[in-house]
């Protein structure tokens, strides 16, 4: 999932502004992407991600540059530049979070994108490439991993997207970043993700909300449907025609209803609904599939992703 660090990078500028007066002193607004994260979990490639998009990418900058490198594209041609930082620029948390809200103040759009997986999955990935982490020091590899949680427990809780690498090939980061940002540089009012999984492994770190899809049948005690998955039209009929599924989408999408207008005014972009049941296979995949239809029917923009899906 890591990729090779960059110095500096910028992708094709597809759709740019025109060039600003150069002996105005007003910067107009940037659209701004801040990625962090834990190392090992995918940040440059992410920003690789980014590049390939349209934005102006630079790796590896300071968060004290933050600013000066915005408004300096401002006067250029750039309408949307990301930045990857990470703990190699030492002075980070907190100097981060207060340049972003700099960033607030000048008027840009500043959105954190906050890359992350599972220990074991770091230190299998740290493993494989014979790699220091580079907060480990004289400790050992886990201590790296646990000491930067800690640094960045501030500005991971005001990310505007989490994304977990866990279970994630390049492909699928790929859909997941061109879902929240490939729009022709048009930011849409709500993205939501939709994302069946087993409980039996394990909780989605990044959803905002969990539904249990466990009161219904499961499938699996159907011969005849056992090898096929929620995706399958006789799964779905057999799972939406069950007593109460009917009435449960109804109220929850009620709730969303509720929910979404609240998130808009509160400038939350991005949504991760997790629907999960024993294995991720039957339950959660067509109750998951529905709601992302439902939902799209309602004006949001939302994409069904099947975490546990094969893993059986």
């Amino acid at each position: 999932m890591t990729a090779a660090p960059r110095t500096a990078g910028a992708g094709p500028q597809d759709d740019v502004s025109p060039a600003m007066d150069p002996s105005s002193t007003e910067t107009p607004p940037l659209e701004v992407v801040v990625v962090t994260g834990l190392s090992g979990a995918g940040k440059n490639s992410a920003g690789r991600v980014l590049e390939d998009l349209g934005w102006f990418v630079v790796d590896n900058l300071p968060p004290a540059l933050l600013l000066p490198m915005v408004e300096l594209g401002a006067r250029g041609d750039l309408r949307r530049f990301a930045a990857v930082v990470d703990v190699r620029s030492r002075a980070f948390s907190s100097d981060l979070q207060e340049a972003i809200r700099v960033l607030s103040a000048a008027g840009h759009r500043p959105r954190v994108v906050y890359v992350h997986a599972r220990d074991e999955v770091l230190v299998r990935r740290y493993e494989s490439n014979r790699r220091e982490h580079p907060l480990q020091g004289t400790g050992t590899l886990i201590d790296g991993i646990s000491a930067e949680r800690a640094l960045l427990t501030g500005i991971a809780g005001e990310a505007d997207l989490w994304v977990d690498t866990s279970d994630l090939n390049i492909h699928q980061l790929r859909a997941t970043l061109e879902n929240a940002f490939a729009r022709e540089g048009r930011t849409p009012p709500l993205t939501a993700t939709v994302m069946s999984f087993g409980f039996k492994y394990g909780l989605p770190l990044d959803a905002d909300l969990v539904v249990d899809a466990r009161f219904l049948p499961n499938p699996h005690w159907v011969p005849e449907l056992r090898a096929h998955t929620g995706r399958d039209p006789d799964v779905r009929e057999y799972v939406l025609g069950q007593e109460g599924a009917a009435e449960f989408l109804d109220r929850y999408v009620d709730v969303l209803r509720l929910l979404v207008p609240g998130y808009r005014r509160e400038g939350k972009r991005y949504l991760t609904l997790a629907v999960g049941c024993t294995g991720g296979k039957h339950r959660s995949v067509a109750i998951a599939e529905e709601f992302a239809r439902r939902l799209g029917a309602e004006g949001v923009a939302a994409v069904a992703r099947h975490r546990d899906l094969g893993r059986e």
